[in-house]
């Protein structure tokens, strides 16, 4: 895959034991038992557990690395003691045995929040530091899950033999139901680009020009307070029509 890994943190399974492989993620844990350092690597798609033991310095070295901090470990594949499997894990029968650790990045700063406590904290804040917002695991739940809804949305209508159109975002004001999000002209001082509240006109334009059929997973922009089933942050939804 890279230099930094040859797998990610949520592939490695009982078939790849004893294979010397290469993981790079995030430190979500460590736990110190004495001589015997567990490190729970998570990248995007899981989580794998980093033994480190046997030498010292190596233990000592891995022990001050902060959590959060990006690294990539060598070793080699081993069955976890049928005491420490975890069932909750896609990784939980396995263990990396680690032989060497690079650090990639490492912490310097206080976390402003701990990355699985992201909910309960106020959004201000957790929209301030989005990167780390962004590594909680409901975060990405919610990305994965838009992904796959638009993905299907998309296929279902390509299979019905609809054409994707994407229409413009910088456009003309026209008459909605909200005010519209202006975006200032730097080649016309004074004039300004409006940014649509729907593809309205444009889909109306494609109904004209004969296309038989067509879809958009469109943004809309609406400047207006906040309600149940609008918001004045971008939003899809998704146009088609039939131009005969």
């Amino acid at each position: 895959m890279s230099k930094y890994r040859t797998y990610n943190c949520s592939e490695i399974r009982e078939k790849n034991v004893g294979e010397e492989i290469r993981l790079a993620g995030w430190i979500d844990t460590i736990r110190d038992l004495g001589g015997v350092l567990f490190i729970d690597l998570r990248d995007q798609y899981g989580i794998t557990q980093i033994v480190v033991s046997g030498d010292e310095k190596k233990v000592d070295f891995a022990s001050r690395i902060p959590t959060e901090s990006t690294i990539s470990v060598k070793g080699k594949v081993r069955l976890r003691d049928e005491e420490t499997v975890n069932e909750n894990l896609n990784t939980g029968k396995v263990e990396l045995f680690a032989e060497d650790i690079e650090v990639l990045g490492k912490r310097t700063k206080t976390l402003p929040f701990e990355i699985s406590e992201n909910r309960k904290v106020r959004e201000d804040l957790r929209l301030e530091y989005r990167f780390l917002d962004l590594r909680a695991k409901k975060s990405l739940q919610n990305l994965k899950l838009r992904a796959e809804l638009i993905q299907f949305l998309r296929l279902q209508m390509i299979n019905q033999g609809f054409l994707e159109v994407q229409t413009p975002i910088l456009t003309s004001s026209s008459p909605e139901g909200a005010r519209d999000y202006l975006v200032p002209s730097r080649q016309y001082p004074g004039k300004f680009y409006a940014l649509p509240q729907a593809p309205q006109q444009f889909k109306q334009l494609l109904m004209v020009s004969g296309i038989d059929k067509y879809f958009q997973i469109a943004p809309c922009f609406r400047d207006e307070d906040a309600r149940a089933d609008r918001s004045p942050r971008r939003i899809l939804s998704v146009r088609y029509g039939n131009g005969i």
